[in-house]
C-alpha cells in the first residue's frame, strides 16, 4: 500500500489505471470505514482512500482542532483492508491558496435536517468531495448511508455536473446494541456510551409505529424528542421524511409510503458534548 501526500505524485501513480475507487474519509477510522473499503475493493482496479479533515465543513464552535488524527493507526487499518492506496494531503496541498470557489448545493436540500443545524455544512462538504474526486478522478465512489442527507447531495452534485463517477451506498454498520458506528461515539464516556442506543432505539419506535399506520408526524416526531429530552439529550430533530427529497410526507400520503418503502426516519441529538445522528429507513 502507498501513501500518497501530493496531488501530482497520487495523479502519476493512478495513471496507469482504469477505474479507481475512492473511500472519502477524516481519518480516525472504526469498522465501519473498513466496511466501506472492502465494499470499494472488487468496484474499481485500484482503491484509494483519502485521510483530509476538511475544515471548511466545521462551524466556528466545532470540533475541527480537537478531531482525532490517528494517521498511522488508520493507515495500518486500511492496509490490513486492502487499500491500495491512501491519498493524505495536507491542508496546504489540497488548499494552496484559500478556497474561494466553492459548490454551493440548492437550499431546498441543504436548509433542512443537517444543513439547517449547520449552516454551510454542505458547501464545505460538497467543496471537497468535488476537489477530491478532481484529484483521484474515480469511476466509483464508496460513502456511508449513516450520512443520509450527505449520500443525496453527493449522489445530485454527480449528477448535475455529469461526472462519470458512480456513488455506491453503503449500509450503516452498527454495534451489537444497534448504535450507528461514528468516529464521534470515541468522545462519549462509558456511561453515554451505554445511553447513545437510546437514538437509534428511538428512531425503531418511530418507524414501528409508522409500520403500523400512524400518520400523526407531528405528534410522532414529539413525543421522540420529548422522550429523548427526558432522559437528559438536547435533540436537534427526530424526523419522518420521504426519501425521495427529505421533505415531509403529507397525511394523506404516509401511509402509502411507509408500505412502499418510501420513508426514512432521521434523528441528531447531542448527549453531553457529543453530537450523534442516525438514519433508519421505513
Amino acid at each position: 500500500m502507498k501513501i500518497i501526500q501530493s496531488v501530482a505524485a497520487l495523479r502519476a501513480h493512478l495513471d496507469g489505471f482504469r477505474r479507481p475507487a475512492l473511500v472519502p474519509t477524516m481519518g480516525n477510522l472504526h469498522e465501519g470505514h473498513l466496511a466501506l473499503v472492502r465494499q470499494a475493493k472488487p468496484l474499481g482496479d485500484v482503491l484509494v482512500a483519502s485521510i483530509f479533515v476538511n475544515r471548511l465543513q466545521f462551524l466556528p464552535h466545532e470540533d475541527f482542532d480537537s478531531y482525532p488524527r490517528t494517521l498511522q493507526a488508520d493507515c495500518d487499518a486500511l492496509q490490513a483492508a486492502g487499500c491500495d492506496v491512501v491519498f493524505a494531503p495536507t491542508e496546504a496541498e489540497l488548499y494552496p491558496q484559500p478556497q474561494t470557489f466553492k459548490i454551493n448545493p440548492p437550499s431546498e436540500l441543504t436548509d433542512l435536517l443537517e444543513g439547517h443545524f449547520r449552516p454551510g455544512f454542505f458547501t464545505g462538504v460538497c467543496t471537497v468531495v468535488m476537489k477530491l474526486f478532481a484529484c483521484v478522478q474515480p469511476r466509483v465512489a464508496v460513502f456511508g448511508q449513516k450520512d443520509y442527507q450527505q449520500l443525496m447531495v453527493i449522489r445530485q452534485m454527480v449528477q448535475q455536473f455529469a461526472l462519470p463517477i458512480e456513488i455506491v451506498a453503503s449500509p450503516t454498520l452498527r454495534a451489537a446494541d444497534g448504535l450507528a458506528l461514528s468516529s464521534r461515539n470515541n468522545y462519549l464516556s462509558k456511561k453515554e456510551r451505554l445511553e447513545a442506543v437510546q437514538l437509534s432505539q428511538a428512531l425503531q419506535t418511530m418507524a414501528r409505529a409508522l409500520q403500523a399506520g400512524a400518520t400523526d408526524m407531528a405528534r410522532l416526531e414529539q413525543e421522540a424528542m420529548a422522550a429523548l429530552t427526558a432522559r437528559g439529550w438536547q435533540p436537534d430533530y427526530l424526523c419522518v421524511r420521504r426519501r425521495a427529497d427529505l421533505q415531509a410526507p403529507a397525511a394523506a400520503e404516509v401511509a402509502a409510503l411507509a408500505q412502499h418503502a418510501g420513508l426514512v426516519v432521521l434523528g441528531a441529538a447531542k448527549l453531553g458534548k457529543t453530537r450523534l445522528i442516525d438514519n433508519l429507513e421505513v
